[in-house]
């Protein structure tokens, strides 16, 4: 979709994203390796009780989820930031839905402008786990010429 065609409050439903724990422990062991994410023992000695997902991977896992309805496709240029705020433990078997939203919009020049999506994502037990707040570079539409009709 254009940055002309996108208008603030936008939602998209995104699916549900199952937290496996071997795709978890995986994830964990390769790019956030610390015992709370990886070590089943000393996770026990914790306050959460048991493993957690890695943030970055629960978000990861609501995003590709999200990527489905994605609002920009083709139009989008790149990526510029994202922000994740975690407000709860993720453990493996939650299952995470959420929503997207268009939260700003702010045109830069007649080529693009800059889109922000929140998504706001809950396990099961209807929690909000966590909120990642992304800007999008997004093409606009062909800027018409004065004189055609």
């Amino acid at each position: 979709m254009y940055f002309d065609e996108l208008k603030l409050g936008m939602t998209a439903e995104i699916a549900p994203a199952v937290i496996e724990k071997e795709k978890m422990l995986a994830f964990a062991r390769e790019y956030d390796d610390v015992p709370l994410h990886t070590d089943e023992e000393y996770a026990k000695t914790t306050f959460f009780g048991k493993l957690i997902a890695p943030g970055v991977m629960s978000f990861m896992a609501v995003w590709a989820k999200y990527l489905e309805v994605d609002f920009f496709g083709e139009e989008l240029l790149a990526g510029k930031s994202t922000k994740i705020e975690w407000m709860k433990p993720v453990f493996a078997g939650d299952v995470l839905t959420g929503k997207a939203e268009i939260t700003s919009l702010v045109r830069r020049n007649e080529r693009n402008g800059i889109a922000e999506v929140t998504i706001r994502a809950y396990n099961q037990k209807g929690e909000l786990v966590l909120t990642g707040v992304t800007e999008a570079i997004v093409k606009c539409k062909e800027a018409k010429s004065e004189g055609a009709r």
